[in-house]
């Protein structure tokens, strides 16, 4: 059943194979049988994990590992104490990430949500109300104005009937249907004679026969591919994967090859070896590393939500500062979803018409004047019939904007009569002919000015047929000049005419109609650009972010939005049909060349967004709909509306814009830009001290000398600074011409060159000094006991922390700058770390915990001059560095 084309075969074979009647439904008996073949009407339960697997799951990690294993050896050991702290920081990084993360999926439940409840069919020749669950293929359903669709339904009758698809097609324009057999190869947004489950009926009235239901339908289709879309891994969960299977590996090498050399070279107590392999083991690796950039994406997650960007996980705060290209969906995110009357066309003018959306607010000019509609009886009559033959009602939501109950494209040429500086006036009607898509115009008997008319409205070329313009004329050529200017445009033109009666006509019929009418001239019909939007794309690009449209409209209304809003300075469009018959390479070369991609399949957004990420692109993609939701769930960040969005899209994405507004979406590339840098400078603050602390325990086991520091020692001291002063760089700001540089590449490394013989540099600077003061002070024992040296090495690598962060907070940069003071937090933490280490040297529980001495206050001198003297020699290398960077430059 899925995979029938019931819009390319006759009613009579659709009422056959589906074995029931166009009169009187499905019998009882037939409906019962179905219900046992089919299930409900109903969509697919998504499979969740318990809450307990997902917090397990935050254990999945190999240097989580490496750590349950250090505690497991010391249990062995009897250092119990070690264990417990340990786990304690293993149980706090998951805590944090499981707190932290998005909320399960819950896009099948807002697709659920779009299928009505009940629904009017005739079953047995009997009209009657079920409910939709139980709605089966063969089922004749009945629709009328406000409906949801129920099912898919194959239209076998249809009376002026429009329904709105846009959730499902993404066009702003409602759809009118009729039963006419079409192609095969037509598109989604072309079947005008199917109805599909979860869009509503807007005008009109029809019948149509179920031919899928449930998980068959087109929106069980999305939410199939929604469940099989596998979500891309974000560069940062990449790059710290690798990260850490990297530093495990090496760690646990090393760790095993110092404890053969010990143990053959030097005369270690077998179980104290081992407790200082473990101590080599926890000094390596960087455990608060996990917390602190949790903590910072979390911060960076706050800062976007108070700037209308919602993040539902926390990874994806970063990527967002590596997007390389923005996918846009056309319409409600690039566009207002507003249908906009932009100019009229009379038969010796051209008027312009200013403001956009509903709202009534604008001019009506020429030659940039405003008409006084009063003298001119032409663009009166024009606007008298545009607003008399109309269905649609133009009203202000209780303050929540001005919106419109009817079809949009009539709703605008209210808003149009609304902007006169004269009152228009809704002339009744006294007989009227519906709109429908067969005869393509509406038309109705009014009387204006004493005088009976006909006024008509519909498509321009079926009113020049009506009013006797030949094919070739020259009158016939000037409207169709005039009709071809707007199309270019990519506005949708509607035409208006006009025919004076005899009083003693009453009531009309097409008769009246198909002949003697005047064209009086043509509305122009765009849904506008966001002006917001247009100066987005301006900086996006400034940022070297791709723009890329993404649309399900018409080629030529596509194009000239996209060249409107400076998205492409060429003709070059895709259609979906073509994307279609494209090889894997064909699509990857297609999306690096072309910037606009029409009447497009949620297949084909899907494809795109597949071919941009093998192009190896950070793709952005932007939408509203239900059609958008497998590409918003595939995109490396997948960005819905959160005004005029679905539940689905919302549900989907992992971004959500409270405003609608596509200029939220760069203020948030620029805030992802920031915490990436952040994040970058937190590795380079927190890294160092693992290096450190490394490098002093290798040192002692290279040369059999006892190891400074415990398990437990240097798990505090690697947590320690993690949660206080590398927490402050979540606060630097954004350095200056960040938004006028490509994005990151996305394979960059986490830790480039330079990064790496800065962290080098710094451990050995801070390990080298602290193992030379240790060898001093231990060769005098008389005066030094190895407990009060433990005590001073353990102050002096967190002391140079508190030194070494404001050597961080500028990459390159001189320390002392103009922003030194900007960050208090900074300040702040720096003299809490302070605090924290006399609490934890002279408070007797502390003390004995992490088993250190209360040194006496002269001893405080070695840390801080270690500490000051990291910090110059720092900048010093900054400044080398710096020359040699701006002399390459300068060569270059």
């Amino acid at each position: 059943m899925s995979e029938h084309h019931w819009f390319d075969i006759d009613l009579d074979q659709v009422t056959s194979e589906l074995n029931t009647d166009m009169n009187n439904g499905l019998s009882k008996e037939q409906v019962q049988k179905l219900q046992e073949k089919w299930v409900k009407n109903e969509l697919p339960e998504a499979k969740k994990d318990p809450k307990w697997l997902k917090f397990l799951k935050q254990f999945n990690d190999v240097l989580i590992y490496v750590l349950i294993a250090a505690a497991v050896l010391t249990v062995v050991l009897g250092h119990y104490a070690d264990t417990v702290v340990i786990l304690i920081v293993v149980l706090i990084n998951a805590s944090i990430g499981y707190f932290q993360e998005n909320k399960a999926e819950k896009a099948l439940e807002g697709i659920k949500n779009m299928l009505s409840l009940e629904s009017t069919v005739i079953r047995g020749g009997d009209r009657m109300e079920v409910p939709s669950s139980e709605l089966v293929p063969g089922d004749i359903v009945l629709l009328s104005a406000g409906d949801k669709i129920p099912a898919d339904l194959r239209m076998m009758e249809s009376s002026a009937l429009s329904i709105e698809e846009s959730p499902l097609t993404g066009e702003s324009t409602s759809v009118e249907k009729n039963t006419a057999r079409l192609p095969r190869d037509t598109v989604l947004g072309d079947r005008f004679n199917m109805a599909f489950s979860g869009t509503a009926v807007v005008s009109g009235s029809g019948q149509g026969i179920v031919v899928t239901t449930g998980r068959h339908t087109e929106i069980g289709k999305i939410n199939q591919s929604i469940s099989e879309v596998e979500e891309t891994e974000t560069p940062l969960l990449r790059q710290t994967n690798q990260f850490g299977k990297m530093l495990s590996v090496v760690i646990v090498a090393v760790a095993l090859l110092l404890f053969i050399n010990a143990a053959l070279f030097y005369d270690y107590p077998a179980g104290e070896l081992l407790l200082y392999a473990i101590s080599l083991i926890v000094s390596a690796i960087p455990e608060g590393l996990p917390a602190i950039l949790s903590i910072i994406l979390s911060l960076g997650m706050q800062v976007m939500a108070r700037n209308n960007a919602i993040m539902k996980n926390l990874p994806s705060v970063e990527t967002l500062g590596a997007v390389t290209v923005i996918a846009s969906d056309k319409t409600g995110t690039l566009t207002k979803n507003e249908m906009t009357v932009q100019s009229i066309e009379l038969k010796d003018r051209h008027i312009e018409v200013t403001g956009t959306g509903y709202a009534p607010e604008g001019q009506i000019l020429q030659n940039q004047k405003e008409i006084d509609i009063s003298s001119d009886e032409e663009l009166s009559l024009f606007l008298s019939a545009a607003l008399s033959i109309n269905d649609s009602v133009l009203h202000n939501n209780n303050g929540d904007g001005w919106q419109i109950s009817g079809e949009p494209t009539e709703g605008c040429l209210v808003t149009l009569a609304s902007k006169a500086n004269i009152e228009i006036d809704r002339l009744p009607v006294i007989s009227k002919i519906p709109f429908d898509s067969s005869y393509k115009y509406m038309a109705g008997l009014v009387e204006r000015n004493n005088q009976n008319m006909i006024l008509v409205k519909g498509a321009p070329d079926r009113l020049m047929d009506m009013a006797g313009l030949e094919e070739n004329s020259r009158e016939r050529q000037l409207w169709e000049d005039k009709m071809l200017a707007r199309s270019n445009k990519g506005e949708r033109v509607i035409g208006v005419a006009y025919k004076n009666v005899d009083d003693t006509v009453d009531e009309i019929d097409h008769e009246d109609v198909s002949e003697g009418l005047t064209v009086i001239g043509l509305a122009g019909i765009l849904d506008p650009p966001r002006e917001e939007a247009v100066e987005a794309i301006k900086v996006s690009k400034q940022a070297g972010i791709q723009i890329k449209m993404i649309t399900g409209d018409h080629k030529a209304t596509a194009l000239a939005i996209a060249k409107q809003m400076n998205i492409t300075d060429n003709d070059n469009v895709l259609e979906g049909r073509e994307l279609d018959q494209m090889s894997d390479d064909a699509l990857r070369e297609a999306v690096r060349t072309t910037d606009v991609f029409a009447r497009t399949s949620p297949e084909n957004k899907l494809q795109l967004v597949t071919a941009m990420q093998e192009n190896d692109e950070i793709v952005a993609m932007t939408g509203d709909g239900v059609n958008d939701a497998p590409a918003l769930k595939r995109a490396d960040i997948g960005v819905a509306m959160g005004i005029k969005g679905t539940e689905v899209a919302k549900e989907a994405s992992k971004m959500v814009l409270v405003d609608d507004n596509f200029k939220t979406i760069i203020n948030a590339v620029e805030e992802g830009r920031r915490i990436y840098d952040n994040l970058k400078k937190t590795i380079l603050f927190i890294l160092p001290t693992n290096g450190a602390e490394a490098f002093l325990i290798v040192t002692a086991l290279l040369f059999g000398l006892n190891v400074p520091l415990t398990p437990i020692q240097v798990l505090y001291i690697n947590m320690v600074t993690a949660v206080t002063v590398s927490f402050a760089l979540a606060f630097e700001k954004l350095e200056a011409g960040s938004m006028q540089k490509p994005p990151r590449q996305p394979n960059a490394k986490l830790l480039s060159p330079y990064y790496i013989f800065r962290i080098l540099l710094v451990s050995f600077l801070v390990g080298g000094a602290i193992m030379a003061m240790n060898t001093t002070l231990l060769g005098n024992p008389a005066e030094y006991t190895q407990t009060q040296v433990t005590t001073i090495t353990l102050h002096s690598i967190v002391i140079m922390q508190a030194f070494h962060l404001f050597n961080v907070r500028n990459e390159l940069n001189f320390a002392f700058d103009k922003n030194f003071f900007s960050n208090k937090i900074a300040f702040l933490l720096a003299g809490a770390l302070v605090l924290l280490q006399i609490i934890v040297t002279y408070v007797p529980f502390f003390r004995e915990v992490f088993d250190l001495y209360p040194i006496e206050i002269q001893y405080w001198i070695y840390p801080f001059i270690i500490g000051i003297g990291t910090f110059i020699l720092i900048e010093i290398e900054k400044l080398i560095t710096r020359t040699i960077i701006n002399k390459r430059k300068q060569k270059n």
